[in-house]
């Protein structure tokens, strides 16, 4: 006996338009179902029993002080031209002058030896003085020019003639050193060479002049490597250094609104090197202390300690630190929370929202009534707590494990309800600080660049940003960010 198999008849549009529309009729049953359990909860809790527990108490976070270890890079800056000119009116154009008698002949003619000597006048002058930087070296040229003659010393002799000139370089070298006395140490070494040794030719014979000429340039040399020292020592870096001291306890107004100002408090200076470029020398210091941010008001002025002595040398100054505090008002959050809510089910029945801070916790009390009713004062609380966690990467706060009044009976009214707002707030999309970080960070970099006292100025750049810590102070969310760059206080650059 065989099976036979019947195909099912296709379906008219009706049969689909009825089965849509009966798929369509139980979801609107079961949203009305769940709002209808809403309302039927709300009205039971309203005329029974009072539904939350007691309040949390308002116990913010106690403010912190927004301070940090920082470092300043204090750059004072000379140009190589001044050094150099300084030197120009110390050391004069004429290096040597030569006058000396000198045996020129000395040779066999036929059977005779024939003796005589010339009298050598000559001068040897310098060139100008150029100084330039190649990282952490100055090198220096000095070109040198001479003429010298020679002349038979008698009158037999006197027919004996001869002339020379006579080219050389020297090149110096230095690789600056800051003292503990905060003087500058050039410490030239000088390489003396001649390009066209100076020779005289007299019948014949090849004299070398140099070793008349040498011992007077090398004196020379001496006392401009002499004048050169004493220059860079009249630098005064030491002065210099202590205004820019003084500069960096200044407190700067980084932001207007809010009003946020920094206070750096230097406690030591190290040496981070001295560098040069074509033109310039430039000694940085790394001043060294704390970096206080304050929200309000002007800080009080604080009176500069004086200069500390020079600690030991560092490679180069370290990071600019500073926190930046970025604020959430709680009113920020109740409306992000209101939306969420607003377009739930649960909307109807809540008619009032706010949220405080309690012992490291984010509150939100939410006041629930019947739909429909406009009395300020009808309906009861519900207090739920959650914890408030931030994403650096994404800029922005999430409320988490949102947790409401575990005293409550279980299966009471009061539970549902709360398990039912509990329900409609558990996707609170996150609230972003980043363009109030932005705002913050650029009005900080523009107020770190100005001029200050005594020809210093001030440069600085903000660029980097972590998380440093949170706070739920009574006023709002404190989100404490640690900013890093370069803050450099800046003399004769």
């Amino acid at each position: 006996m065989g099976v036979r198999l019947v195909e099912p008849l296709p379906r008219t549009d009706n049969q689909i338009y009825r089965e849509q529309k009966m798929t369509s009729d139980r979801r609107a049953t079961r949203i009305h179902a769940n709002y209808a359990t809403l309302v039927l909860l709300c009205t039971a809790a309203f005329t029974g029993t009072a539904l939350a527990g007691e309040k949390p108490p308002l116990l913010p976070d106690e403010p912190s002080a927004l301070t940090t270890t920082s470092r300043v890079s204090a750059t004072i800056e000379f140009g190589l031209p001044s050094i150099a000119s300084a030197v120009e009116r110390d050391v004069p154009r004429r290096l040597a002058t030569i006058d000396e008698r000198i045996g020129c002949v000395n040779r066999r003619v036929l059977v005779f030896r024939i003796r005589a000597n010339c009298d050598v006048d000559g001068f040897v002058d310098r060139g100008g003085i150029s100084l330039y930087g190649r990282g952490d070296h100055i090198v220096g040229s000095i070109p040198i020019f001479g003429s010298i003659e020679g002349q038979g010393a008698n009158r037999f002799t006197a027919r004996i003639h001869g002339d020379a000139e006579g080219r050389a370089m020297v090149e110096v070298e230095s690789r600056p050193k800051l003292t503990k006395d905060w003087s500058v140490d050039l410490n030239f070494s000088d390489s003396f060479h001649w390009t066209e040794p100076p020779v005289l030719h007299v019948l014949g014979r090849d004299i070398s002049l140099t070793k008349y000429a040498e011992p007077s340039i090398r004196r020379q040399l001496g006392l401009i490597r002499g004048r050169a020292q004493a220059t860079a020592r009249r630098l005064d870096l030491h002065d210099k250094a202590a205004k820019a001291w003084e500069q960096a306890f200044q407190p700067v107004q980084i932001s207007q609104d809010p009003q946020v100002w920094l206070q750096i408090t230097p406690a030591s200076a190290a040496f981070a090197g001295i560098h040069a470029d074509a033109r310039d020398l430039s000694g940085s210091l790394e001043l060294t202390g704390t970096a206080q941010t304050l929200v309000g008001q002007a800080p009080s002025a604080v009176t500069p300690t004086p200069l500390p002595p020079l600690g030991n040398d560092i490679g180069q100054p370290g990071t600019f630190d500073i926190l930046l505090p970025v604020r959430v008002n709680y009113d920020t959050l109740r409306d992000k929370i209101m939306q969420v809510v607003a377009a739930s089910k649960a909307g109807p029945i809540v008619k009032e929202m706010q949220i405080y801070p309690s012992s490291g916790k984010l509150v939100i009390g939410v006041r629930v009534a019947k739909p429909g009713d406009t009395d300020a004062t009808a309906g009861e609380w519900i207090y739920l707590s959650g914890a408030l966690n931030v994403d650096p990467g994404q800029q922005s706060i999430k409320i988490s494990n949102l947790a409401g009044d575990s005293s409550l009976p279980d299966g009471s009214v009061a539970a549902q309800l709360q398990n039912e707002i509990l329900d409609q707030l558990k996707d609170i999309p996150d609230v972003g600080y980043g363009l109030a970080y932005q705002n913050l960070l650029n009005a900080a970099n523009e107020r770190l660049n100005r001029p200050l006292k005594n020809g210093f100025r001030m440069e600085g750049k903000l660029t980097t940003a972590k998380l440093d810590s949170i706070h739920l102070l009574a006023d709002g969310v404190s989100i404490a960010l640690r900013a890093s760059g370069d803050l450099k206080i800046l003399y004769g650059m």
